[in-house]
Parts: structure tokens; sequence; C-alpha cells
């Protein structure tokens, strides 16, 4: 397993920008620190339900269909591709109406959440099983995804209106450099390097 991919992938698909992100930004901006904190600890279960359904699912499938796991690493590799794009082609970010931050519009929004629902299919079946099968193991992954998971949203939280500004100041470098990390996690799991 090469984790310095794993854990890139999972840093870039946690901490750019994506519906959640923003949502929390827009909080800590309208609502405050405290408000936003129970959104993201909706969120974070969310995050976690999602990683130990997906994981089940995929320990289901990969018994059933061998092959599945080539299938669901070039879909990751693809998906990673696209999300690349879309990050270098992101234009400035627009003033996002103030969400109602509460824990359960946190734990909601990840369930229709495009970008959490394909990581957390792609995740695991694409870095953890072709290694590592056990139940333990599956589960340890899944305990660290969703820590990485909850401080990319408290980062947001705490860095909020500072890391906005940033963002605005650095945008097309900041998105470049984060494409660049979606393409070499791409690669990383299509088997290509």
């Amino acid at each position: 397993m090469n984790i310095i991919s794993f854990l890139i992938y999972c840093v870039v698909a946690t901490f750019t920008p994506g519906p959640a992100n923003i949502v929390i930004l827009s909080s800590v901006q309208h609502s405050g620190a405290k408000k936003s904190m129970k959104y993201v600890y909706g969120a974070t279960m969310a995050f976690g339900l999602l990683l130990i359904l997906s994981t089940l699912l995929n320990r289901v499938l990969i018994e059933v269909i061998p092959n599945l796991l080539i299938i669901m690493q070039v879909i990751g590799s693809l998906y990673m591709l696209y999300l690349a794009y879309k990050i270098f082609k992101m234009g400035a970010m627009d003033d996002q109406p103030n969400p109602n931050a509460n824990f359960r519009s946190g734990l909601l929004m990840q369930f229709v959440n495009p970008k959490v629902l394909l990581f957390t299919l792609t995740v695991i079946p694409s870095y953890v099983m072709p290694f590592y099968t056990s139940s333990l193991a599956l589960t340890l992954f899944v305990i660290i995804i969703t820590v990485i998971g909850f401080f990319a949203f408290t980062t947001w939280v705490i860095f909020g209106t500072i890391f906005r500004r940033f963002l605005q100041n650095h945008q097309k470098v900041l998105n470049t450099l984060m494409a660049l990390f979606l393409v070499y996690s791409a690669i990383m799991i299509s088997g290509i390097l």
C-alpha cells in the first residue's frame, strides 16, 4: 500500500472545497464557530457511516465479484481526474447563503453530497482492500479516514475567515496544486506507476 498516495487522496478529498466545506465556511462567517461545530459533528457522523456502509458493501461485492476492485480503481481514478479538472477550472468562490448550521443538517448533507459519496465508495476499495481484508484493519482505516474528515471540517471552522481570504487571494495557485495532487492520486490507484 502506498500510504503517501492514500494520505494525499484523503487530505485533498476532505480539505478541498466541496459542498460541506463551503457550508461550514459560510456558517462560521454568519453563525460563529460554536454553532458551526454542531454541523461538523453531524457531517462527521455521516461521513463515518458512509465509510462503514461502503466498506461493508465493497467487502460483499469483492467476495461475489473478484474483479470489481479493478473496476472501482478505474472509476475512482477517473473520478479523481474529473475532480482535478473541476478544481483547476474553479472560479472565485461566491457568497453562499447562510445554511441552518445544526447537527441534523450536517448529517443529512453528507448523504446527498456527491463528493463525499464518491470518495467513500472509492477510497476503501482502491487503497485499502487490495492490501488488507481483515475486519480489524478495515475498521482501523474507517476510523483513520473519519478522523481525517473531522480534522478537515474543523479546519474550515477554525480558519474560516482567514482561509477564505487566502483562497480568494491565491485561488489559481491553490487550485492548480490541489488538481496536481488529485492527478497524482489517480495515477497511483490506477496502478500505472
